[in-house]
This record gives structure tokens, C-alpha cells and sequence, in this order.
């Protein structure tokens, strides 16, 4: 039977391909934590976290001396009654990262013990799911090479990082237009504006004829009535990303008639938050995207199968390990620009 042996933490480090800067924040590489569960039998599964300060708290050196905490807790347990150990992960709400990287390298041995996908697990709502690519804040010179690359990369949805400079974003997203006529663009100001600087930037992108499909968290996280009022003023669909972790908070964005879509990050909820949050968001008939932090490919693996499992998401913002200095692919997945296929 597959009952967990032992739970093992590593560090991982990757650098970016170039530096990734967006509102308040430049990164030149992450530091991600695998863990890899054996069970008895000799299965292994895998998960990551990728934590971040910015958004969750959390540094790795602090996940990494989770590891025998988590062995205490979850030992001996069998992984095909992975919703009794998701409810005792579920107690390092603190740090939903490595939250999440359990619960999927839960997931991933019993997969592996039954022979079944993930996906599969999960729902098996889709085959394949199409991923945006991010254009970070950089010179307008940079950006357009950016946007050029990824179109003709065959990239049809582009993420746009905005929130630093109010001029230059505007003329950023007209520019970026110009060059990839029929993409669809998600623009995301990580909290980077005032309510009235959202409402200024959307109402001037609106005139110049440009259409976002989505306006992501334009204002900050505990700003619940300005992310409020930038909805009601903006022309164009507004998500809440950093203001929306857990399914509490989705709870009370939903009931302050904030937003129109969630951005699920798995870094920021787990599996079990994750898949509460679908459930309750399509029950209020919003939207959703899936969204990453800097997960590598083992990481980007687990939000891949999340999402061809529950089919629950309009955009795949799936792009993080595709920004890597990867020496080998780990999902189990194929990459099929833009497309993430099953396999």
C-alpha cells in the first residue's frame, strides 16, 4: 500500500534569463523548494514551492526547516486518502507554498501508484490549455523587442507589467499593440497605482481603441474599496491577484463586488484552497486565471495539471519557467508553443 516512508526538502536554485522586474520588485533568480515524498512501496512524487516574501511572507529558509515538521505529521499516512492529509497541511496556512509543493507531491505519488495523471485526478476537463508570456517593465525599447519575440513565437496572449510609471505604461501598451495586432493582453500593475491613476490608465488605453481582457490587481492587496471603485470606473475586466490568497478572502472580495475575475496562484493557496476558490468563484458566476510565482518547470508541472484537471480558467498565466535557466524539463507535460499539452 503506499503510505508515506519519508518527506525530503531541497533547495533549488535558478537564475532568469534576464533580470524580471516588476512593480516594486527586480529578480535576477529564485530559490525554490522540491519535495519529494517516498512512499513504502518505493514511489516517489514530486511538488515545488517557489515562496516569495512580496506576496506570502515567506523566505526559503524558512520552508526548508519545515521538513521535519512535515514528516512528523504526515508519516505512515497512505497518499489515496490525500484529502485527509490536504486537511493536515492545510494547517501551515503561513506558508502556502510549501502547502501547495505537499499536497501535489501527494497527489503526484499516488498518480504514480495507480497509473493515472494528475489531470486526471483532478477532473480531466481538458487536454491541453494555451499560456500567456510577460512582458516585464524594462526601457519601451525592450518591450517592443519583447512583445516581437513572443508573437512571432506564436504567444496569441500576452501578460503586460505596468505600475511604475503612468506615461511610459501607456505609451508601453499602445506601442506593444501596434506590433501584435490580435493578441489578447492581460495587463497586471502589482499593485502599483492609486485608484484614480487605474481609472486614469484604463479610460486612456479605452480611447486609443485597445481592449484588455483583463486588468489585474491595479491597486493594493487590503485596498478593498478602491480595487471597488477602479471596477465600476474601468471599461475593462478587473482580477484581484495579490488581494485574493486564500478563499476567505475571495469570499469577501466576492461579497464587496470588487472584482470580476481571481487569479488562483497555487503558491498562494495550495491545492486545497485552490480548488475551494474554483468552486466558489464560478458559483458567484465570475471568472478566473491561473497565475504563477517563479515556479520552474517541476513547479509550473503542478499548476498545469490543476488546470487541464478542473478546465475552471479563461487564462493561463503559466510563463515562469519558460523565464528560466533550466538544465532539465521536469514536467509531465508537453510544451507545445503556446500550448502546455497532457501527456
Amino acid at each position: 500500500m503506499g503510505k508515506i516512508k519519508t518527506v525530503k526538502f531541497k533547495l533549488n536554485t535558478f537564475e532568469y534569463e534576464k533580470p524580471f522586474h516588476i512593480t516594486g520588485s527586480v529578480s535576477d533568480k529564485v530559490n525554490n523548494v522540491e519535495v519529494i515524498i517516498e512512499l513504502e512501496n518505493g514511489i516517489l512524487g514530486y511538488g515545488e514551492a517557489s515562496p516569495s516574501f512580496r506576496v506570502n511572507g515567506e523566505r526559503f529558509e524558512t520552508l526548508l526547516s519545515l521538513e521535519p515538521i512535515v514528516n512528523e505529521m504526515i508519516k505512515g499516512k497512505e497518499v489515496r486518502n490525500y484529502r485527509q492529509i490536504f486537511d493536515i497541511i492545510d494547517r501551515f496556512f503561513s506558508f502556502p507554498s510549501i502547502k501547495a509543493a505537499v499536497q501535489y507531491a501527494v497527489l503526484d505519488a499516488f498518480s504514480e501508484e495507480i497509473g493515472i495523471p494528475v489531470y486526471q485526478l483532478l477532473g480531466g476537463s481538458e487536454e491541453k490549455i494555451e499560456t500567456d508570456k510577460t512582458i516585464g517593465i524594462s526601457s519601451l525599447d525592450e518591450r517592443i523587442l519583447d512583445a516581437k519575440k513572443f508573437f512571432e513565437e506564436g504567444f496569441r496572449t500576452i501578460k503586460i507589467k505596468v505600475g511604475e510609471d503612468l506615461k511610459e505604461d501607456i505609451e508601453a501598451i499602445e506601442a506593444i499593440y501596434e506590433i501584435t495586432k490580435g493578441a489578447k493582453y492581460i495587463v497586471d500593475a502589482n499593485m502599483g497605482y492609486t485608484p484614480k491613476q487605474a481609472v486614469t490608465f484604463v479610460n486612456e488605453i479605452y480611447k486609443k481603441g485597445i481592449d484588455i481582457h483583463v486588468f489585474e490587481q491595479p491597486v493594493q492587496r487590503y485596498d478593498i474599496e478602491g480595487l471597488k471603485f477602479v471596477r465600476f470606473k474601468s471599461p475593462f475586466p478587473v482580477s484581484a491577484d495579490e488581494s485574493a490568497r486564500t478563499k476567505h478572502d475571495v469570499m469577501r472580495l466576492i461579497k464587496e463586488e470588487a472584482i470580476d475575475y481571481v487569479n488562483i496562484k497555487l503558491m498562494k493557496s495550495g491545492i486545497s484552497d485552490a480548488l475551494s476558490i474554483v468552486e466558489i468563484v464560478k458559483a458567484a458566476n465570475l471568472r478566473l486565471m491561473i497565475g504563477c510565482m517563479g515556479e520552474s518547470s517541476l513547479g509550473i508541472n503542478q499548476s498545469v495539471h490543476f488546470a487541464l484537471g478542473t478546465g475552471a480558467f479563461d487564462f493561463h498565466d503559466l510563463d515562469s519557467s519558460l523565464m528560466l535557466k533550466e538544465k532539465e524539463f521536469r514536467g509531465k507535460y508537453k510544451i507545445q508553443k503556446p500550448y502546455y499539452v497532457a501527456i
